[in-house]
């Protein structure tokens, strides 16, 4: 007799790290007690049709909260999040006051707790992320930070990188680098190159992004500190951290939905949602980064979920702010726009950014034993991306009206169904 508080993914195939398989998921008791064949249970998710994933994992929003709670909250954040299939958000530091100290830590965690997915937090490697002092990592590491980022801005100054990194291997942690040096792309609100110059928009160099690369791999070569770039958008930037991948260094990259399939010829039309940082590059720019991806030099698709108010970003295009809203909408730009197979996709949604962040213990796997967190992904549900009718409190999605294969029917956290049928529970 099926257990009266159980659950069952119904009909679905199961994709996670170890392949797929046509099976049914039992959840009981916040876990996956039996994934098989014809299994039942007191509640039924009906998954025909559908990939049955381990839940996406995130390295990379900006949930705006304490601060800017106009733009979002941690609570619309993590329901967006949940509508897109993730089960666990990394929130990044650039709030107002900076995640750079125990209390803010603290603060964000709480907000967290009754949220539809997980939320972990950065902590800021410099005090303010004003890039001086470092920030106190050892009393942030102690209530579970894991990464420690001054995202929004890289840090400039080599030696005091060298000392965050020296401190880091101590705690066991890692730097996520946001690689842009200031004095080259100073002034610059789009990529420096033909579109620029045509456009009369001061432009950022490539080089500004790679010098910093450069410079992080030589620091992680003589420290041991394991390195997180983020939103790589370069060829030359992916190429270098391949090679230092194939030299055994300690690693890893991420790439955006934007930077996979936006050009910086987007900006033609003066329209702010297009201004990004780092900015969209070109055309082979992009395939070199689709290529990182491909071949796993690029480690995770992080959605650098960056919601504006609207009246910011309807601002002219070198006042307005930078940044996209990305959690609804890059499980589906993935599947409908890079020539990857389903698991490709997946493991770099999922497993993967929960192997860097130290969290595949949680999540990350559909097996017997493991915590329920899932999403359920119906591959052919075709649908046309809408700000307005996202969770965030902002619509600055550059997507806005293109049809998109792949939607989220159910997310599954910790046993409890937080999205059925397209539709958030809490």
């Amino acid at each position: 007799m099926p257990d009266p508080h159980s659950i069952v993914v119904k009909g679905g195939r199961v994709v996670d790290a170890s392949g797929e398989r046509e099976a049914d998921v039992v959840v009981v008791d916040g876990r996956i007690a039996a994934v098989g064949a014809d299994l039942s249970a007191d509640r039924t998710l009906d998954a025909a049709g559908c990939f049955v994933a381990p839940g996406l994992v995130d390295l990379h929003s900006h949930l705006r909260e304490p601060g800017k709670e106009e733009a979002e909250t941690v609570e619309t954040g993590a329901r967006g999040a949940a509508l897109g299939g993730y089960t666990a958000i990394l929130a990044m530091p650039n709030t107002t006051p900076a995640i750079d100290c125990e209390a803010v830590v603290r603060q964000v965690l709480d907000l967290g707790r009754a949220a539809p997915c997980d939320v972990l937090t950065s902590g800021a490697i410099t005090v303010g992320r004003a890039g001086e002092q470092l920030a106190p990592m050892a009393e942030m590491a102690a209530l579970g930070v894991r990464v420690f980022t001054d995202d929004g801005a890289g840090v400039q100054d080599n030696l005091l990188m060298r000392r965050a990194m020296e401190y880091a291997v101590g705690l066991g942690v890692i730097l996520a680098q946001h690689c842009e040096d200031d004095a080259l792309c100073g002034g610059g609100h789009m990529h420096e190159g033909e579109w620029s110059a045509r456009l009369g928009i001061p432009g950022q160099p490539a080089e500004a992004e790679e010098l910093m690369v450069m410079r992080d791999i030589a620091l992680a070569r003589l420290t041991g500190c394991r390195i997180h770039f983020q939103h790589l958008s370069t060829a030359r930037s992916v190429a270098m951290v391949r090679d230092a991948l194939a030299a055994g260094l300690p690693v890893t990259a991420e790439a955006t939905p934007h930077h996979l399939t936006l050009t910086d010829a987007a900006c033609a039309s003066y329209d702010p949602v297009f201004k990004v940082n780092p900015p969209l590059r070109t055309p082979a720019d992009v395939e070199a980064v689709r290529a990182g991806l491909a071949d796993g030099t690029i480690a995770t698709i992080a959605t650098d979920h960056a919601p504006h108010a609207p009246e910011t970003k309807e601002l002219p295009f070198d006042l307005a702010p930078p940044g996209m809203l990305g959690l609804e909408t890059a499980l589906a730009l993935a599947l409908t726009e890079l020539d990857l197979s389903v698991q490709q996709v997946l493991a770099a949604l999922s497993w993967n950014p929960a192997r860097i962040l130290g969290i595949d213990d949680v999540h990350g796997a559909v097996a017997e034993g493991r915590p329920a967190n899932l999403c359920v992904i119906d591959p052919e549900h075709t649908w046309t991306v809408s700000g307005a009718a996202m969770a965030s409190r902002s619509t600055n999605t550059p997507y806005e009206g293109r049809e998109v294969r792949g939607k989220v029917r159910h997310t599954v956290l910790h046993g409890e169904p937080v999205v059925v049928a397209g539709e958030a529970q809490r």
